[in-house]
């Protein structure tokens, strides 16, 4: 198989052996793009918005993301705009990562769309699969939450931090826990109140 056709194969949902030597290679280039990155200063803001282009599949205007960035690929991650990454983001992006406009991330937050068979000798070949993520509009994830493959987060919902999200998130809500479950709906209050009984007073 070439390594277009492998490529192809790999975005396809379906099992395949991650040990094609052509398939690592590919890999290191991009890999080199995210060391420079990370060794960029903080006052080299506009050096990184460049590697950023370069890394990234797409990337919109204003984002910030904190160093060390840790990712299997880069370029099959998509960005919208004013998106904030704190630091050590983990993107397992050996499929689409797809993440909406006024998305944050707290520190430490791993969005993953890899994963491997349970059977113990498909496992022993290195076999892997790879299902997209989707994250939507104005979602805020906390510090240490994974995010596991084929998962959707809708519009405006919160993740608590170190959640670890198994399946779908819907728009609206606040989800916490191990597995992520949705504990309750944003609703008038958190209009009132941003932390306990601390009321919001910025208009």
């Amino acid at each position: 198989m070439s390594l277009a056709d492998l490529k192809k194969h790999i975005k396809s949902g379906e099992l395949y052996f991650c040990t094609d030597p052509e398939l690592a290679h590919d890999q290191l280039l991009w890999l080199d793009k995210l060391y420079d990155f990370n060794q960029t200063r903080p006052t080299q803001q506009e050096r990184r918005q460049e590697l950023l282009k370069e890394l990234f599949a797409e990337i919109g205007e204003n984002c910030y993301i904190e160093p060390p960035l840790h990712a299997n690929w880069g370029c099959n991650t998509h960005f919208g705009n004013n998106v904030y990454a704190n630091f050590n983001l983990t993107l397992v992006d050996d499929t689409d990562i797809f993440v909406g406009d006024s998305v944050m991330f707290g520190p430490n937050v791993t969005v993953a769309t890899a994963g491997h068979p349970i059977d113990p000798d498909l496992r022993h070949r290195v076999a892997q699969y790879n299902i997209p993520v989707h994250i939507g509009n104005n979602v805020w994830i906390g510090a240490g939450a994974v995010i596991l493959p084929g998962v959707r987060i809708g519009d405006d919902s919160v993740i608590g931090a170190g959640s670890v999200v198994t399946r779908d998130i819907p728009a609206g809500v606040v989800a916490v826990g191990n597995p992520c479950r949705v504990l309750r709906k944003i609703g008038e209050r958190d209009r009132e109140f941003y932390f306990r009984e601390r009321r919001i007073t910025l208009r």
